[in-house]
């Protein structure tokens, strides 16, 4: 007689769900037999008297802007308000070794075949296997199954380094900034590549938040999706700052950074209108911010994520400083963050390097 009992999901006490969110989340009963059994830690942006629902059956904390307050005091001035960038806040809060995130206007994906896609799985897949940085691998991921290192991929090489980032990509409505979206209204993506791969050392991508994960252990300080929204210039870029930091950073220190699989189903596009009056400096002021973060060099005693960031917040604010006064107060929170993230988490302030800076 076949067991009835079901497998342990991988991870189940080691993994944090992260989701910002305005509305009720009837988007997790779609995801249900996926999420279920895991830990969700649910950011509610906005007005903190509404209230949230939550589908029955799950396990989860909910913090809004008065809980982010008054956990933080007067460092609460650094987690965005009005702005998905919130979900950091739940990065800082979590006491797990990894971190799931996914905005709730995603759902599950199907594979070409027709199978229901378990995203997280694939992701936890990504984390636990190495990056190949420093050579690429002309067939991808070496340690997936079916795959290995191709002829000429240099033997010193193929123990790879430790996957600190899994980004995961989407099918249906592409993750456009607002130029795009308004001159391909119509677009949908509808191409399922069956492929990860490793970003090369010394090449920075646009890291997209809502369907991501990566190991807090290793990384987790540098995912500070920075000031945007109510208040703030800028709004659309709190993942791209985090993506440009955190790559920086992985770089140094030896670490890797992988996307492709697995794919969500993003379900609704945002209003390309909106989207243009948030994003239009950002648009203008990346062209500089990029080749900033291309060039940036990190000391050698930069031997931990928190002092890469002091160190790219100083470099930073000496560069950008005079551009705006914007790039001031955000070179600023990214000390805040720092300061608050050792505060809520003491073990980690005083742990040992994470690596050999490269």
């Amino acid at each position: 007689m076949a067991s009835s009992v079901l497998p342990t999901p991988l991870l189940k006490d080691e993994l944090d769900i992260v989701i910002p969110t305005i509305r009720n989340l009837d988007f997790l009963e779609m995801w249900r037999p996926f999420f279920q059994p895991y830990h969700l830690i649910i950011i509610q942006d906005g007005d903190p008297s509404k209230k949230i629902n939550v589908p029955e059956g799950f396990d989860y904390e909910l913090y809004n802007r008065n809980d982010i307050n008054r956990i933080l005091g007067p460092k609460a001035s650094c987690i965005s308000f009005k702005d998905s960038a919130c979900r950091c806040f739940g990065f800082m809060v979590s006491k797990k070794k990894y971190i799931y995130t996914i905005d709730d206007d995603c759902f599950v994906a199907k594979d070409p075949s027709g199978k229901e896609i378990n995203a997280l799985q694939q992701h936890i897949k990504n984390l636990l296997s190495p990056s190949t940085p420093y050579f690429f691998n002309t067939l991808y991921d070496p340690y997936a199954e079916g795959a290995d290192f191709v002829r000429g991929y240099p033997f010193s090489l193929r123990e790879g380094a430790p996957t600190a980032v899994s980004h995961g990509l989407w099918l249906n409505i592409p993750d456009y900034d607002a130029p795009t979206q308004l001159v391909k209204p119509m677009e949908r993506n509808t191409r399922y590549v069956d492929a990860v791969l490793t970003i090369p050392k010394g090449t920075l991508f646009p890291m997209c938040g809502m369907n991501l994960a990566f190991d807090r252990e290793l990384i987790g300080p540098a995912m500070y999706f920075g000031l945007m929204g109510d208040g703030q210039p800028i709004g659309r870029y709190d993942d791209m700052w985090a993506g440009w930091c955190t790559k920086v950073i992985c770089d140094h220190l030896g670490l890797g950074v992988k996307t492709g699989l697995p794919y969500i189903w993003h379900s609704k596009a945002s209003n390309p209108f909106v989207n243009l009056k948030k994003e239009y400096k950002g648009i203008f002021w990346q062209e500089d911010l990029i080749p900033f973060f291309q060039a940036v060099s990190l000391p050698k005693d930069c031997t931990t994520v928190q002092k890469c960031y002091i160190e790219l917040s100083k470099q930073f604010k000496e560069k950008f400083g005079k551009v705006d006064d914007y790039f001031n107060k955000l070179g600023d929170a990214m000390v805040t963050w720092i300061e608050a993230w050792d505060e809520l988490n003491p073990s980690a302030a005083a742990a040992l390097p994470n690596g050999p800076a490269k």
